[in-house]
């Protein structure tokens, strides 16, 4: 659940910061007429999100086991792919990404209504596709019940209530450690997903090895036990993996790791003092 939790939070933080920064340009520029197109861009951004998660969930509930493990495990890697891009594109550009939303934004408020309403539907648009997707694979990764999904909603509301509170100027935080620490954090969960992608496509044939453990500790630690279902949904651990899993696991784990957390310092993230600072002018 926590890994659920800090997927919503992260993520979810991300969309709103991009949609603070929107608003506050908007009212900065004497443009509060032009916030309805904006937040119509939004729930369109947020309702594709939901719609693509519904598809992944019931598109594949229809179809055989075999087949159902290897698009999982084809979206795994996908989602894996994307969340790894995400997070070193975010260490990348968050110095830039105020001034790059608000060129986008003078862009569409030259254009018209429909060119705003498309600029807020990309600019969260993104953010939601790729939780979407990503979500989908860790909550059945983690396959205990309920508990992912709603670990995934709190860091969600979590994150809404954060973006309102840097909007009006009553909370402060370092972004830059905020991103750094909860990408490293992610970075690991992804390497679980990995793993888990590997074995669905074991299951469906694609891969060789769905018999040829690297070790099985199920005995010390039982996958039902209170302290196996929390690292299961912590960190997708598996007490049985594969050989090829554990090898995948260890070279994306360490090296991704290591690239995000110690190559380079990170820029500064965009600060919320000055997203309040604007929206009080």
């Amino acid at each position: 659940m926590f890994s659920n939790y800090l997927i919503g939070l992260r993520e979810g933080l991300e969309a709103s910061l991009v949609v603070c920064i929107l608003i506050a340009y908007l009212v900065k520029t004497g443009n509060k007429d032009k916030l309805g197109p904006l937040w119509l861009g939004v729930g369109l951004a947020a309702a594709l999100s939901l719609a693509f998660g519904a598809g992944l969930e019931f598109g594949t509930s229809e179809l055989t086991f075999q087949a159902q493990e290897a698009i999982g495990g084809s979206l795994s890697i996908i989602s894996v792919g994307l969340v790894t891009w995400m997070v070193f594109w975010m260490k990348r550009t968050a110095r830039h990404l105020k001034s790059e939303l608000q060129g986008k934004l003078d862009a569409a408020l030259a254009m018209g209504t429909g060119a705003l309403v498309t600029t807020a539907f990309l600019a969260v648009g993104r953010e939601g596709l790729e939780t979407s997707l990503f979500v989908w694979r860790s909550v059945h990764a983690a396959g205990d019940g309920a508990g992912p999904l709603i670990g995934v909603l709190l860091g969600i509301a979590t994150a809404i209530v954060l973006g309102w509170l840097f909007y009006r100027g009553a909370l402060s935080i370092n972004l830059a450690k905020f991103f750094k620490w909860t990408g490293g954090m992610l970075v690991v969960v992804a390497a679980g997903v990995l793993a888990y992608g590997v074995h669905d496509l074991q299951e469906a044939d694609f891969l060789p090895g769905l018999n040829n453990r690297a070790f099985d500790i199920s005995g010390t630690i039982p996958p039902d036990s209170w302290y196996g279902t929390l690292l299961k949904g912590t960190f997708n651990f598996q007490p049985d993996p594969t050989v090829l899993q554990l090898t995948v696991w260890a070279l994306y784990l360490v090296p991704v790791l290591a690239l995000f957390l110690y190559a380079g310092k990170a820029p500064a993230a965009p600060q919320k003092a000055a997203v309040g600072a604007e929206n009080q002018k």
